[in-house]
């Protein structure tokens, strides 16, 4: 049954790929307004008032905030001032190494990670979302040649079927968030990924940033997008927005910045954020402080209006 839904799943993808090539080539407007998120930089020890502050600030999505999966009332609390606001619970992000080379650490980690996927389910999040892992010693996250092995693959199969056979979530998928130096790193990847793990609750967190590996993905961003929607589109559940800069020195070094700053190709982005069919929330992630958020909302919408996307904000 698993099986059988994976496949339609792939198949499904493979149709919303023509059909979104078709209709850009045709230039038909965007149908969906997109749901804009990010940070709330105030206290969540009140949601209402967390939440308000995001739909004050133009957002319609909001990262979940600190919460006990055991303290059921301050969990019914956050939902019903999110659900009031017509905002969404983005993700629920629990960052660990997933295959530390320590097995109690790793122990531990999955863990943490299967909690974060029950509690991604009781806040009607759309996901729980962590990092496949690396194999390094040096670095939670960091490179390693086994990072794109068969051992790594099959590692990162086994962990999501654990984490969401262990839950048997009903709303809130589980998602690995792409790297440019470990699984999935490619949208060819991701695919593979999917059909292995042969799980429904599984999902596609969207990072076009951490895909780019290379001076040809950097200066070709569009066909990475298109490539990437065309393939993984309606498996897309949470997706984040940040900018890659080039900093020239003898060897290459890719840096994360202010959107508008770079060379990811935002209009795209945008326009085929608007034809996903599930609503997905896109958050602005990694800026320094709260005036280099505004200045990645402002640009996103600029961009927005120069490509007839729509927002969801409180006008």
């Amino acid at each position: 049954m698993q099986r059988r839904t994976a496949l339609k799943t792939l198949a499904l993808g493979a149709a919303f790929g023509s059909f979104a090539s078709q209709m850009f080539a045709d230039e038909t407007p965007a149908k969906r307004p997109v749901r804009l998120g990010g940070p709330v930089f105030t206290s969540d020890a009140d949601p209402e008032a967390w939440a308000q502050w995001a739909r004050e600030n133009r957002y319609r999505a909001v990262y979940a905030p600190n919460v006990d999966i055991n303290d059921k009332e301050r969990i019914r609390a956050v939902v019903e001032a999110v659900r009031q606001r017509d905002l969404v619970i983005a993700e629920v992000g629990r960052w660990g190494n997933l295959m530390d080379a320590n097995s109690e650490k790793r122990a531990k980690n999955l863990q943490i990670v299967t909690d974060g996927l029950a509690l991604a389910d009781e806040l009607d999040a759309r996901c729980c979302v962590d990092i496949a892992g690396s194999f390094s010693t040096e670095s939670w996250f960091g490179p390693h040649p086994k990072n794109v092995s068969d051992e790594f693959f099959d590692l990162a199969v086994e962990n999501a079927r654990k984490i969401i056979d262990a839950v048997k979530p009903k709303r809130a998928k589980f998602v690995y968030e792409m790297m440019g130096w470990a699984i999935p790193d490619t949208p060819d990847n991701y695919l593979r990924l999917i059909k292995a793990i042969d799980r429904p609750m599984f999902g596609v967190h969207l990072d076009i940033c951490n895909m780019i590996n290379s001076p040809d993905k950097f200066w070709n961003t569009t066909r990475l997008i298109n490539e990437t929607f065309d393939k993984l589109g309606p498996m897309i559940v949470s997706a984040h927005a940040k900018d890659l800069k080039w900093i020239p020195e003898y060897n290459i070094h890719f840096v994360e910045c202010v959107i508008g700053e770079g060379t990811i190709d935002f209009g795209t982005y945008l326009k085929r954020m608007a034809t996903l069919p599930n609503d997905v929330p896109l958050m602005i992630e990694h800026m320094k402080d709260a005036e280099e958020y505004e200045r990645c909302k402002l640009q996103l919408f600029k961009i927005g209006a120069e490509n007839n996307v729509v927002f969801e904000y409180l006008r």
